[in-house]
């Protein structure tokens, strides 16, 4: 894929808009969007040398590349484009809880001139409040724009998720909901510090099904034992709180990757009849009996217990 870095207070540079009407015929979009903490007007926390850089230049644990990982890092013309979005994301939470809907404005015209130059839609990925900026951009954006998205540990609020699946481009397109209770302290700081406790988030689900929305627990061991059985074993989770363990985990990109990708390889039906129908309750992780990870048992043997 080819790489591009854009900033939401920017314009749309040229060459992107170029390569992608001369895109071949199926070769996919992806956008992605970071979370909370980083600064592209700061060189200590540009996202592009972080984690959509291919070869991150902060030494910490953190510094994962996501192009890398999703295989963006190929040079084959019909790879397709990748595009990392920055956003100003530094400072009080509420103020950038706020300013992620500006970014939301920028990111969906960014999507739809993308769309309309390639005439295909586009793939988001996103983390933490890096999703309220692609969820608020659904409600900017006509219907088709946006084909997928991943949200990693999102922090937005349930009636604010449900309001943009309800847009057209949000009926139109799909989501996978990738929730941990390793974020339950993540998500309670939020609501309180945003909503002051009258909202909840996504991090619980929906407050109803949606055809187009699936929620796929990552520290779950039957949800683990469900992917491993149709081809995408994931390392169990390590720590009891974590914000990063959506994309720390050794095994998860792969999934990321052929549902953005190669989205015809995984469609949301045959994901969702494969996973539990109920997530584990809030807490249920921070103050279980510590277990020995097991290892995921054989393709096709199901556990006794």
């Amino acid at each position: 894929m080819t790489m591009h870095n854009i900033n939401a207070r920017e314009p749309i540079p040229e060459a992107l808009l170029a390569r992608a009407a001369q895109l071949p015929e199926g070769a996919p979009i992806v956008v992605m969007i970071h979370g909370y903490g980083f600064s592209p007007s700061d060189p200590r926390r540009n996202p592009h040398e972080h984690i959509f850089a291919l070869e991150p230049s902060y030494d910490l644990h953190t510094a994962v590349s996501w192009p890398r990982a999703l295989g963006m890092d190929s040079t084959a013309p019909d790879s397709g484009i990748a595009v990392g979005f920055g956003w100003e994301s530094t400072g009080r939470l509420t103020r950038i809880y706020d300013e992620a809907e500006i970014a939301a404005q920028r990111l969906a015209r960014l999507v739809a001139r993308l769309s309309a130059q390639a005439d295909r839609p586009v793939a988001l990925i996103a983390h933490s409040m890096g999703c309220r900026v692609a969820l608020r951009a659904l409600r900017h954006l006509h219907a088709g724009r946006v084909s997928r998205m991943v949200l990693l540990a999102a922090a937005e609020f349930q009636s604010r998720a449900e309001e943009a699946m309800a847009s057209p481009a949000g009926r139109a397109c799909e989501v996978l909901n990738i929730t941990t209770r390793e974020n339950d302290i993540f998500d309670l700081l939020m609501e309180w510090g945003v909503a002051h406790g009258h909202e909840r988030s996504v991090g619980n689900g929906l407050t109803r099904p949606l055809r187009n929305w699936v929620d796929l627990q990552i520290d779950a061991p039957e949800v683990m034992q469900a992917l491993h059985e149709i081809g995408y074993p994931v390392a169990p989770a390590q720590k009891r709180v974590c914000h990063f363990s959506c994309y720390l985990r050794e095994g998860l990109f792969d999934l990321y990757r052929a549902a953005l990708v190669t989205p015809g390889r995984l469609p949301l039906p045959f994901l969702a009849q494969a996973l539990p129908e109920a997530q584990a309750p809030r807490w249920s992780r921070l103050f279980a009996r510590p277990l020995r990870a097991r290892p995921p048992l054989p393709l096709g043997q199901r556990s006794a217990d």
